[in-house]
């Protein structure tokens, strides 16, 4: 499956963007409110300029206390963000989370944002083919 066609699956197409400088205190209530698990930096809503994580609040609290939430939020978002094309397959997006140990990602063509994903969308993905694969193959031994 391509990630063109895991974007047109999700019912909210929409990223959630915050500007540079916003504080750490809106990044955990803007993940808290809107029920997600990463947001991402933008000047504009469709370049990345980084990207912030519930773990990465979780761990800067943990480390820091609650004085961590008046930071801005460049002092704990990923700036060097990997991303991914909409002709690329879950598979290569799913190896490109395992290694890089995160679970968002977002889909850029030509520099500019059009999506983002979680390791959710793309196991969900990854469980339509392979029910699929399973419902052919059983068709097939059946022989109808």
């Amino acid at each position: 499956m391509l990630v063109s066609h895991i974007l047109k699956s999700k019912s909210d197409d929409g990223v959630v963007t915050l500007a540079p400088g916003s504080s750490v205190a809106l990044v955990a209530e803007t993940l808290s409110s809107r029920r997600i698990g990463a947001v991402v930096i933008s000047r504009d809503g469709r370049t990345v300029s980084g990207i912030v994580s519930e773990r990465d609040v979780v761990r800067e609290l943990g480390r820091r206390g609650a004085i961590c939430l008046s930071d801005r939020v460049e002092s704990l978002m990923t700036a060097t963000v990997t991303t991914c094309k909409r002709a690329d397959t879950a598979d290569h997006v799913l190896a490109l989370m395992t290694e890089g140990r995160f679970r968002h990602i977002p889909v850029v063509e030509a520099g500019q944002m059009v999506g983002l994903i979680s390791i959710g969308d793309v196991v969900k993905a990854r469980m339509q083919d392979l029910q699929a694969e399973k419902d052919a193959l059983e068709g097939m031994i059946r022989g109808s």
